[in-house]
């Protein structure tokens, strides 16, 4: 008897591994984000045949972004793969990508998993999967390198993390995009192809065509060691969030507030994460705090001068007066 055709397999054993490592409970309702596209379709097929035989269940949901002609129809036709191939729940969720002072790929990304995160709730699901390729991490580190992401940027998408109580995971982060392709091929699976993908219009449609130009320039491995400089920035940066987390605990007067006089003392690469986490507590989305924004918190304590609050996305103002950062309403 002959096994899958290796692609699959390797698919398969990225799975496979993700599951084993993460922390789910007994009988776990696993549910695939799957837009149609080969890493996602790629994702449902191994999770179809993985779930079942490591006693877990399996549904999936796509989501209509609504931004192309025929959207509904390519959902439908997602949902219908996907019921018979036993799939439940199947469903499609319609989200609002409505911009709210961020651009529209990053009000398209919020309203995605904020669709994704109510579905697994309303499916009673345990963990949302996501098809993330070593590709896709390789193009998020080349944007933060443009960005000024800092260490939080270039550390790219972590393979698990919870998002509004739920828990998403990225089993094919080690993966690269052919791969996926190629699984799709042996099973006989068509994948769609989404034209957002190399419209220019988009910040990373531009970068996923440099890529193949970078790998003429520096040699075929360029992908492999951007993922590579990922997986080592994240693990330095876990190691300084830790710590500025406990230097939070250390600032905080206990009231919501936080004593300049500690903060003061701190070194900045953990004044800053400090900073990040108290406007995150405050309810500031992650998604549109920039560094800008942390920076002029952090002129509140090393370069003051008597300015003014600092306006927080989400509406949050934070000040300094009396020897302490607090919420100015």
């Amino acid at each position: 008897m002959t096994g899958p055709a290796g692609p699959v397999a390797a698919v398969r054993v990225a799975l496979r591994r993700t599951l084993t490592e993460a922390t789910l409970p007994a009988d776990p309702l696993l549910l695939v984000a799957c837009s149609g596209g080969a890493d996602s379709l790629a994702l449902a097929a191994a999770t179809a045949f993985v779930a079942p035989r490591a006693g877990m269940r399996a549904g999936l949901v796509t989501v209509d972004h609504g931004l192309q002609e025929g959207s509904a129809r390519r959902a439908a036709d997602v949902v219908a793969w996907a019921s018979s191939e036993g799939f439940s729940p199947a469903a499609a969720v319609t989200v609002d990508i409505t911009p709210h002072g961020e651009g529209p790929e990053a009000a398209a990304r919020e309203a995605r998993y904020r669709g994704l995160a109510d579905a697994a709730r309303d499916a009673g699901a345990d963990a949302v999967l996501l098809g993330h390729t070593r590709d896709d991490q390789a193009e998020t580190v080349l944007l933060a390198l443009a960005r000024g992401g800092g260490l939080r940027g270039i550390a790219g998408m972590p393979p698990a993390r919870s998002i509004d109580g739920v828990l998403f995971l990225r089993p094919l982060l080690e993966v690269a995009r052919a791969r996926t392709r190629a699984a799709c091929r042996a099973l006989g699976l068509v994948p769609w192809e989404d034209p957002h993908n190399t419209d220019p219009a988009y910040t990373r449609s531009r970068v996923r065509t440099a890529l193949p130009l970078l790998a003429d320039l520096l040699g075929d491995g360029v992908v492999a060691n951007l993922a590579r400089t990922a997986r080592l920035a994240a693990a330095d940066l876990a190691v300084l969030d830790s710590m500025a987390l406990s230097a939070l605990e250390d600032a905080a007067t206990g009231d919501g507030g936080l004593r300049v006089e500690a903060l003061a003392a701190m070194h900045p690469a953990i004044r800053g994460r400090v900073l990040r986490a108290y406007a995150l507590g405050l309810g500031t989305p992650p998604g549109a705090l920039s560094a800008t924004h942390i920076e002029a918190m952090d002129a509140l304590i090393s370069g003051w001068h008597g300015q003014g609050p600092v306006a927080l996305p989400g509406g949050r103002r934070v000040a300094r007066a009396k020897g302490r950062i607090d919420v100015r309403e």
